[in-house]
């Protein structure tokens, strides 16, 4: 990749020497905890990764256990630990960072009741219609900025009461998976705005529990703890885990945000910027759009949640992006290389015969919000090649997100994008997705994710920085935008395919 193509977004810095301060993020994902420790000028000087399983107990439904998060991410630290120890650097504070929407059921011990339903889980149809018979839908969208949503907190919560009551009996707190690992860590019941938002019952506003919406649903707002700024300082580290971890005793910890934010706080996007925004091509796509003031779509088609910087951002999901393209090659050609399949892609002749994919392999958020849409391979014929498939692919994930755009670009300034996630390696999709979305979008040189924003976040704590906006800079473009590239079906077709769908 050439220089030109990327953009800098952090500074790279020169090399850290020993004895410099530095703040910890930690990334709580769906796979595994990644811990980093960045120095003052923005440079990764320790990263460290451990795995957890996924739990799938019944078709539709995924789980973890939260103490295998406690157990992974305690290995890391110490893992982080011990190399700041031999190179002298010394951490000042912690930020945290991790997967939205899941639901940690703890007693009034705070002892977890049962393993915690994730964002991707699909149990939650009949609550969600619960939700929106009980609150008009108008209402619930303007005080929160969404409508219920199967992966969203909220409706879990409805889930066990209705599913496990004895369990729900018990129940005297829920927290999100990033806001349970820091009450593990400190012992406060927390949280902060832009993961908060992503429960379902946060006025956006206000950002604070929503008490009509909750006394609707009959739950009690006292099931949700504290919101705080994201920058805000929610406890120490445990005496106890600072002596297992190797870390400071009285580490402070910050309450960080959820990934999609301390990811965009990573590569400095936020509402002083708003004509830039982010794409993420990874197992879901990603849209992200700052926003300085909390203006929801209508219809709720897609999300919007608090951003850490103190401002606000819309965000468009597709379920499957390079999910599809995965799924595509371990089902029929898991021995051929994704680098081979692209290769096949790109001599793949445009046509309006080829093949065209409706990506809703696991039902669809933006702008849809529909978790029964199934997926279709249209205009199959004895013609086409395995590149024409994966083509197809590329395209019907590009246009599942123009079709979010669409709505999007309604209430945003959006002009250019910042690519990131696996997907982002490569030229065809990138392309397709600058020609689909009608926007310019540039590669970043930074491979910054959420666990490094969750460092920044905790930035000004430690007094590296006077503000986060100091901590996170501004994203910066730089060289030529990712060229558009052809593609053999206007949008118009893919509109009428779902038409067709849909009667």
């Amino acid at each position: 990749m050439s220089e030109s193509a990327e953009v800098r977004s952090v500074s790279s810095g020169g090399p850290a020497g020993p004895g410099e301060p530095v703040t910890l993020g930690i990334d709580l994902g769906t796979s595994g905890v990644k811990v980093v420790a960045l120095d003052a000028t923005r440079r990764t000087v320790v990263s460290v990764t451990r795995e957890y399983p996924l739990l799938t107990p019944q078709p539709g439904w995924t789980e973890q256990r939260p103490e295998d998060w406690v157990a992974a991410t305690l290995s890391a630290l110490g893992e982080v630990a011990g190399q700041l120890s031999e190179t002298g650097h010394t951490p000042l504070a912690l930020g945290l960072s991790g997967q939205m929407h899941g639901a940690v059921f703890l007693d009034a011990h705070g002892e977890v009741l049962r393993p915690a339903p994730l964002w991707n889980d699909q149990r939650t149809a009949r609550q969600v219609q619960d939700i929106e018979a009980r609150v008009p839908l108008t209402d619930l969208i303007a005080r929160t900025g969404n409508r219920a949503v199967t992966g969203f907190q909220l409706p879990k919560v409805l889930w066990l009461k209705s599913a496990e009551p004895e369990v729900f009996a018990r129940l005297a707190h829920v927290l999100l998976p990033k806001d349970y690992l820091g009450y593990a860590l400190t012992g406060v019941l927390a949280s902060e705005p832009s993961d908060a938002s992503g429960v379902g019952a946060l006025n956006l506003a206000r950002l604070e529990w929503d008490a009509d919406i909750l006394s609707a649903l009959g739950l009690a707002a006292t099931l949700f703890p504290e919101v705080r700024p994201s920058t805000a300082r929610v406890g120490t580290l445990h005496s106890s885990l600072a002596a297992v971890t190797g870390l400071p005793a009285g580490l402070p910890v910050v309450a960080g945000g959820g990934d999609n934010a301390a990811a965009a706080v990573a590569l400095g996007l936020g509402s002083a910027q708003p004509e830039i925004g982010s794409v993420s091509l990874g197992t879901s796509g990603v849209l992200f759009a700052p926003l300085s003031s909390p203006t929801p779509d209508p219809r709720g088609r897609v999300h919007l949640f608090a951003h850490a910087d103190g401002g606000y951002h819309l965000l468009g999901v597709t379920l499957a992006c390079a999910g599809a393209l995965q799924w595509l090659r371990d089902r029929l050609c898991p021995e051929v290389s994704f680098e081979t399949l692209l290769r096949e892609a790109e001599k793949a002749v445009p046509s309006e015969e080829n093949v065209l994919f409706l990506p809703f392999l696991a039902g669809e958020r933006s702008p849809h919000m529909r978790s029964d849409l199934r997926a279709a391979w249209l205009n199959l014929s004895l013609a086409h090649s395995r590149g024409h498939l994966v083509r197809a692919v590329l395209e019907g994930t590009a246009f599942a997100l123009a079709e979010t755009h669409d709505v999007m670009r309604q209430h945003t300034q959006l002009q250019s994008l910042l690519a990131t996630g696996g997907g982002a390696r490569s030229d065809l999709w990138l392309g397709l997705m600058a020609q689909g979305l009608d926007l310019d979008i540039y590669r970043t040189a930074s491979t910054a994710g959420a666990a490094e924003g969750a460092a920044l976040l905790a930035m000004p704590e430690a007094g590296l920085y006077a503000s986060l906006q100091e901590a996170m800079g501004t994203a910066s473009l730089a060289g030529l935008p990712v060229p558009r590239v052809p593609s053999h079906a206007p949008r118009t077709a893919y509109s009428a395919a779902f038409q067709r769908l849909y009667g």
